[in-house]
C-alpha cells in the first residue's frame, strides 16, 4: 500500500468492485436500509403531491373556469342544489338523467360574474350573495385541499424525519462496523506492516476515511433512490398532465446530460489533482513539525518555510482550478433551468391564453420542473462525495486486504507450564529481500538463566528479541520455547509468557495503576502496589498528588525516563512473565534512577529466563552467559571474565567504555 497507489485511486469517481465490497458491510442492515428505501419512495409522493393539490384547486375551484351547470327539476336532495334568479341548479359532473339541457357557463364580462347559458339566450347577472351561494361548494373544497395540504406536508415532515433518523443510524452503524473490522484487522498485522506505513496515514484509515464512507451511505446511496423516484415521478405526472407541455418541459435534457457529461471528466481531473497536493502538505507539514529542533537549531525557518510555500501554492493553484469547475456547473445548471421555465413560460402561456391549457396546470409544471433540476443541482455534491468515498474505500481495503505476516495454525499447540528453556537454531532473518540481519545464529538459554546481548549497533541485538516475541518471523532456522517453535505456537499465548521492557517506554493516558496493571482485571491495586515497591517505583509515586490514580498525559510527558522506566519493570513483574526480555532497559537514565534499576533488577530477573539487551557493560557483568554479535553473527560467548580473558571483542569494549567512564569520571573531579 505506497504512495503511488493511494494516489491512483483519487481518479476514481465509481469502481463497482468496491461499491460491492461496501454493500457487504450494508447487508447485515438490509432491513433498515429497505425501511429507508420505502419511506422515500412515499416522501417522494408527498412532494410529487403537493404541486398537484394546488393545481386542482387553482383550476377546478378557485378560478372555476373549469365548471359548469345545469339547470335540475330533481328537487330531492338539496345538497348540491343553488337557488338561482328562479333556476335551481347544479354542477354538471353531478347531473341526473332528468336534468334538463339547459348548461350555464360562469363568465366575466365587465368586471361582473354572470351566468351564461351556453345557447347565449339566457345571461343571469350575479349578485356578491348569489356568487357565495354559487361559490359555497368551492370554498368548502378549498379548505378540504388546503386541509389535505397540511397533512400532506406534515407527513412529509414526520416521514422526512424518521427517515432520516434510521439512515443515520444505519450509516453510523454500518462505519461503526466497519471501524471495528478496520481496528481488528491492525492488531493482527506484524511490525513490518508498521515499519513501511506512518502513523499519521493509518489513523487517517480509521477517522477522516470511513467517516467518507459515512457520507457516501448516507447522502448518495440511499437518497439516490428518492432521486430516481422523484424524476421519475415527475416525468409521469407531467404527461398525464398535459404531453405538450411535458415534452417542452423536457426539451432542455440533451443540455444537461452534455454538461454533466464535461464536468464529470473535468472534475475528476481537478479533483484528483488537489488531493494530490493536500497530501504534500500533510506530509510536508508532518515532517517539519516533526524536527521542528532540528529546524531551529540549525536555523532553517525560512528554507523550510520556502519549501512549504511552494506546496501550499501548488494546492492552491489546484484548489482555484477545481473551484471554477465547481462554480462553472451549478450556473451552468441554473441557466439551463432558467431557460427550460422560459420555453415553458413561453409554450404554456401561448396555450393558457389561447384557452388550451388552465392556469393550474402551468403553475404545475414549473413547480415540477424546480423539483426536476434539484437532484441535478446537487450532483456537485454528490459527485464530490463519491469520489472521496472510492479513493477512501480503497486505502481501507488495502490495509483490510493486507495479509498478516505472522501465520497463526488453526490448531496450535498448548505451551502448557512454561518453563523458560529457549534455543535459536541456525537462525536467519532478514527484514528486507536477503540483507540479513542475522546470519546462522543459535545459542541455548536454560531456564532460569539470565543471558546477556552486546554488540555495535545494528549488530542485531533488539532483533533477537522482536523474534523471541514472534514480531516478525525468521526466514531459516527455528526458534524453540521449552522444545516447541514458536510457529507451532499460539501468538497470544506465546506472548502472555513473555514481557517486555523496552528502552523507550511506551506510557497509555490514563492513571499511574492503569498503566501498570494495563487494566487486567485479575491484576488487583493491592498487587500493584506491591509490584511497585519490589522495582522501587513506590517512593515516586506516592510523592505523586494522587499517588496511584495520578493521571498520565500522553506518553507520560510528564514522567522522567527514569520514572517510565521503573513503571515498566512494574509492569512486567505485575504480569509475571516466565521470559523477560530487557532491551536497553538500563540506557539513558539519570544516576539516582540507575542505582534503583540497579537494585531492582535482581528481584526482577529471580526465578524467570532473562534475555537482556545492554549497552552499559557494568550492567550485565552477572549474567550467566554474554553473548557478543557483530554484524549478524555470533563472534564470541562466555561469562564476563571469560570474555575479558580472550582479549576479544568484549575485551575492547569493555575497554572503550571505561575509558569513557574515566574521561567522565575526571571531568566530574
Amino acid at each position: 500500500m505506497d504512495h503511488f497507489q493511494e494516489e491512483q485511486t483519487l481518479g476514481k469517481a465509481y469502481d463497482s468492485r468496491l461499491v460491492r465490497r461496501l454493500l457487504r458491510y450494508a447487508k447485515p442492515y438490509w432491513a433498515l436500509i429497505v425501511l429507508c428505501v420505502v419511506l422515500l419512495l412515499v416522501i417522494a409522493v408527498t412532494d410529487l403531491a403537493r404541486p398537484y393539490l394546488v393545481k386542482v384547486a387553482i383550476d377546478d375551484h378557485i378560478l372555476g373556469s373549469n365548471i359548469s351547470y345545469v339547470e335540475t327539476s330533481d328537487l330531492d336532495d338539496h345538497n348540491d342544489l343553488v337557488m338561482i334568479q328562479g333556476y335551481t341548479l347544479r354542477r354538471e359532473k353531478d347531473a341526473l338523467d332528468s336534468d334538463t339541457n339547459l348548461r350555464f357557463e360562469l363568465v366575466r364580462i365587465d368586471n361582473e360574474q354572470r351566468l351564461q347559458s351556453t345557447t347565449g339566450d339566457v345571461v343571469l347577472t350575479l349578485s356578491p350573495e348569489e356568487i357565495r351561494d354559487l361559490r359555497s361548494f368551492d370554498r368548502e373544497a378549498i379548505l378540504r385541499l388546503g386541509a389535505l395540504l397540511l397533512i400532506v406536508v406534515s407527513a412529509g415532515f414526520v416521514l422526512n424525519y424518521i427517515q432520516a433518523y434510521i439512515l443515520q443510524f444505519t450509516g453510523q452503524r454500518i462505519v461503526f462496523d466497519i471501524r471495528q473490522g478496520l481496528f481488528t484487522h491492525l492488531q493482527r498485522l506484524a511490525l513490518a506492516f508498521f515499519d513501511g506505513n506512518p502513523v499519521g496515514r493509518i489513523v487517517t484509515r480509521l477517522t477522516n476515511d470511513t467517516q467518507n464512507l459515512h457520507e457516501m451511505y448516507t447522502a448518495v446511496l440511499v437518497n439516490l433512490f428518492k432521486d430516481v423516484f422523484m424524476i421519475l415521478g415527475i416525468v409521469v405526472v407531467m404527461f398525464r398532465l398535459d404531453v405538450r407541455l411535458a415534452w417542452v418541459s423536457l426539451a432542455t435534457l440533451p443540455l444537461i446530460v452534455a454538461i454533466t457529461a464535461v464536468f464529470r471528466i473535468k472534475a475528476r481531473a481537478a479533483y484528483r489533482e488537489t488531493r494530490v497536493r493536500l497530501a504534500r502538505i500533510n506530509a510536508n507539514f508532518a515532517e517539519n513539525i516533526s524536527g521542528i529542533r532540528l529546524v531551529q537549531i540549525f536555523r532553517q525557518e525560512k528554507r523550510k518555510f520556502k519549501e512549504f510555500d511552494e506546496v501550499n501554492s501548488s494546492h492552491y493553484r489546484a484548489s482555484m482550478r477545481e473551484l471554477k469547475v465547481f462554480a462553472v456547473f451549478r450556473p451552468s445548471i441554473e441557466l439551463v433551468y432558467s431557460l427550460a421555465v422560459a420555453i415553458l413560460l413561453w409554450v404554456g402561456g401561448g396555450q393558457l391564453l389561447r384557452g388550451t391549457v388552465n392556469l393550474g396546470v402551468l403553475y404545475a409544471f414549473i413547480n415540477y420542473l424546480e423539483l426536476f433540476f434539484r437532484p441535478i443541482n446537487d450532483l456537485t455534491e454528490k459527485y464530490n462525495i463519491m469520489q472521496a468515498s472510492m479513493a477512501s474505500a480503497e486505502r481501507i481495503f488495502l490495509i483490510l486486504d493486507e495479509e498478516p505476516a505472522i501465520a497463526e495454525l488453526d490448531s496450535p499447540r498448548p505451551m502448557g507450564e512454561v518453563k523458560g528453556h529457549i534455543e535459536f537454531r541456525n537462525v536467519w532473518f532478514a527484514y528486507v529481500g536477503e540483507e540479513w540481519v542475522l546470519r546462522d545464529v543459535s545459542f541455548t538459554v536454560e531456564p532460569g538463566e539470565t543471558i546477556a546481548f552486546v554488540g555495535a549497533t545494528g549488530a542485531g541485538k533488539t532483533t533477537i528479541m522482536n523474534l523471541l516475541s514472534r514480531f516478525y518471523d525468521i526466514q531459516k532456522g527455528q526458534i524453540l520455547v521449552d522444545g516447541q517453535d514458536i510457529k507451532e505456537l499460539s501468538t497470544a499465548e506465546l506472548r502472555r509468557n513473555v514481557g517486555l521492557v523496552m528502552q523507550d517506554v511506551f506510557m497509555f493516558s490514563g492513571t499511574i495503576g492503569e498503566n501498570i496493571r494495563l487494566n487486567n482485571p485479575s491484576i488487583d491495586m493491592d498487587r500493584v502496589e506491591s509490584v511497585a515497591r519490589h522495582v522501587n517505583a513506590h517512593h515516586f509515586i506516592e510523592a505523586l498528588p494522587k499517588g496511584y490514580e495520578e493521571p498520565v498525559t500522553e506518553r507520560g510527558s510528564t514522567l522522567s525516563a527514569g520514572q517510565r522506566q521503573l513503571l515498566a519493570f512494574a509492569r512486567a513483574l505485575a504480569y509475571d512473565p516466565a521470559i523477560l526480555i530487557l532491551d536497553e532497559a538500563t540506557a539513558n537514565i539519570d544516576t539516582e534512577t540507575e542505582i534503583l534499576i540497579q537494585d531492582a533488577l535482581p528481584k526482577l530477573l529471580a526465578g524467570r529466563t532473562s534475555l537482556v539487551v545492554a549497552h552499559r557493560l557494568s550492567t550485565i557483568q552477572d549474567a550467566d552467559t554474554i553473548i557478543v554479535l557483530h554484524k549478524g553473527k555470533i563472534r564470541e560467548q562466555g561469562t564476563h571474565q571469560e570474555l575479558l580473558a580472550q582479549k576479544g571483542l568484549y575485551h575492547n569494549l569493555f575497554l572503550l567504555q571505561y575509558k569513557e567512564d574515566f574521561k567522565d569520571s575526571e571531568g566530574v573531579s
